[in-house]
């Protein structure tokens, strides 16, 4: 028999109550309720099916238990950017859009793509997202606060904003803290970590923020986490037109962090600030630097946790 008839491929699309599965190319499709039932059944169905692979859309965390079941089960799952199912989708002529519908896009996506299965994030590094997630809003709810003390005019509203924004720093001390206990707690991640922070540029929220966002770091070679990460340059050109080339999609915050490491690494390491000097010595413009100096940086970490070796500067 053909290894390639004997393949399926499992489109699922998550609701919050509902999980929509469609399998290619035999088409059989099931429609379960979210929990632990629906679930046994799905994995049933698949393993009867022996299933190559399974696509799901990143949908805010509503996939993570069921990508967590199916992966225990042993079932093969890729969770693919939203972006690039919708772009799939109209590459296709798929305009429709129902539950049922987007689980038998999935499906051909995996099909056609055959998306990379990532690992995924272990119970651990989860949690540590969650607590970045809310370090954040602490410190975007201190910086509106902020705001509005500038523009208050009465004691009782000073009064009031200051008694908040004081609350607001102790709960980000606070989260500060649990980070650093749960992450040295793992001798993993403090080994992990430990690497990390011996980069100058690298700092506890760029460690913690790689760590958490990108399990993939020092799993994959330079081009694939550049490429997950997207600092690698997309062109933009069509016949004689040569459009300026830029970094988009990919994983945003990690990216958002990476820029500001690599800002401080420009100054303070000695590797990255002699390769930004080449750059800028070449004439090249200061944000296509910043974006070399970011996948360089990028580049660095993945070799040193590949490896786990300590930092040690190559310009000499």
């Amino acid at each position: 028999m053909n290894d390639k008839l004997a393949e399926a491929f499992v489109g699922i699309d998550v609701s919050k109550d509902t999980l929509d599965v469609h399998i290619a190319p035999s088409g059989v499709s099931l429609h379960e309720t979210y929990d632990e039932k629906g679930i046994e059944k799905i994995i049933e169905a698949l393993k009867a099916a022996s299933s190559t692979l399974i696509v799901l859309e990143a949908t805010g965390g509503l996939e993570v238990r069921l990508a967590c079941e199916l992966s225990a089960t042993g079932l093969t799952v890729a969770i693919i950017n939203p972006r690039q199912a919708r772009d799939f989708a109209k590459a296709t002529g798929r305009l429709a859009k129902t539950d049922r519908v987007d689980a038998a896009m999935l499906a051909a996506f995996a099909q056609a793509i055959r998306p990379a299965a990532r690992p995924l994030k272990d119970a651990d590094a989860r949690a540590l997202e969650d607590m970045l997630n809310r370090r954040r809003q602490l410190i975007a709810m201190r910086v509106q606060e902020l705001l509005r003390l500038n523009t208050a005019e009465s004691k009782a509203l000073q009064k009031s904003l200051k008694t908040h924004i004081a609350w607001l720093e102790k709960q980000i001390t606070t989260v500060d803290n649990d980070l650093n206990t749960q992450l040295r707690a793992s001798d993993v991640w403090r080994a992990k970590d430990d690497v990390l922070k011996g980069i100058p540029g690298i700092g506890a929220v760029t460690s913690l923020t790689m760590l958490s966002k990108c399990p993939e770091l020092g799993a994959l070679n330079r081009r694939e986490i550049a490429a997950l990460v997207e600092v690698a340059p997309l062109a933009n050109g069509s016949g004689k037109h040569r459009g300026k080339r830029s970094i988009w999609g990919g994983r945003a915050e990690v990216r958002a962090v990476l820029y500001m490491a690599a800002l401080s690494a420009m100054r303070f390491n000695p590797d990255i600030k002699a390769f930004a000097e080449r750059l800028k010595n070449k004439g090249k413009a200061t944000k296509v630097v910043i974006v070399a100096c970011m996948r360089k940086l990028l580049t660095i970490m993945n070799a040193m946790l590949k490896n786990m070796q300590p930092w040690v500067a190559q310009i000499a």
